[in-house]
């Protein structure tokens, strides 16, 4: 017989990366029994149930397809891993119009060794939040955060959609490759207000890939973001600049107020998934966003995120009919 998702929950928290695997087919799982089971598995792993915060870095990397993401997780792992680190990486993939599941490539990218128990890699489907986060994803790196040391979740492409990584991860990396204008159309998204680190790839290219990096400092001291870090790695061997980069993530780690940006992060992902089931009506319905955030400041700053869902849900039943 199969663990429950409160099983499953207390597995992941003592650490058994086994539990991994059949954790997220629970919270992927559209059947209403599952569904059920991962709300267990979720208040398993509540902060204000008991469990804490996960001691897990969760890590939010991003970048336009071809800037070499795949690769440099690639480089990354086998790093973290040489440290002794277990690794979990979530690969979000454009849906599959069909199946609406994954397409699998990142997964395909990202060198590993199947063999290797330290390490957990998953291709999970952006859904129908093009280029964001589908819930299971914000609830499988929460998961998985209790379990491994490091959790990495890669994103899909760059656009307005995309900042959602930065309401789940501790530390958001944003990718660049050289010559190739993406500073131009970050500039103009928005995204350099994003990173928490910013990486230039394929170092090894020189000239091009300095000019960039000077480019990438420019368009960060616009925006006022001039000690974002700015480092330019090679992933071909040698290696260059990854230990740099892994020494400037746990840096913004440590200078975080990490439980604080998580409590942020649970309201921020309730507001979205309230919104995203019912709509603005339903937010009209609380009075509007800001007395929706006012409303979720107000509870406990352990709950997890369908305890803060249903907190607005009671909410818009009690509001008083609009007339």
């Amino acid at each position: 017989m199969s663990d429950g998702g409160a099983a499953l929950g207390a597995r992941l928290r003592e650490r058994d990366l086994s539990a991994a695997p059949a954790a997220l087919n629970m919270l992927e799982s559209a059947a209403p029994g599952d569904r059920e089971q991962a709300r267990l598995l979720l208040a398993e792993l509540s902060p204000a149930g008991g469990a804490g915060e996960a001691p897990a870095h969760v890590v939010g990397l991003t970048g336009p397809p071809g800037a070499g993401k795949s690769t440099l997780l690639s480089t990354l792992l086998s790093a973290w891993r040489a440290r002794g680190s277990t690794v979990a990486m979530l690969a979000v993939d454009p849906s599959s119009r069909r199946s609406g599941g994954a397409l699998l490539g990142d997964r395909a990218r990202i060198e590993f060794d199947p063999a290797d128990r330290g390490v957990f890699i998953r291709s999970t489907s952006a859904g129908e939040r093009l280029g964001g986060l589908a819930w299971p994803t914000r609830a499988a790196a929460h998961a998985l955060a209790y379990a491994f040391d490091v959790v990495v979740i890669e994103t899909v492409g760059v656009g307005q959609a995309e900042t959602e990584v930065a309401d789940v991860a501790d530390t958001v990396v944003v990718v660049v490759q050289p010559a190739s204008g993406d500073v131009l159309q970050f500039y103009k998204a928005g995204i350099m207000e994003i990173p928490d680190v910013l990486v230039v790839t394929k170092a090894d290219l020189g000239p091009i890939a300095a000019r960039t990096k000077r480019d990438v400092g420019a368009a960060l001291r616009s925006v006022g973001a001039a000690s974002t870090p700015v480092i330019a790695v090679s992933s071909l061997a040698p290696t260059r600049g990854i230990d740099e980069l892994i020494a400037a993530l746990e840096s913004h780690r440590a200078s975080t107020d990490v439980p604080a940006r998580r409590v942020r992060a649970r309201r921020a992902n309730a507001l979205a998934d309230y919104v995203h089931e019912h709509g603005e009506r339903g937010l009209r319905t609380l009075g509007g966003r800001r007395a929706a955030e006012q409303l979720l400041a107000r509870q406990e700053p352990g709950l997890d995120i369908p305890a803060l869902v249903a907190v607005l849900e009671q909410g818009a039943h009690s509001a008083p009919a609009s007339t």
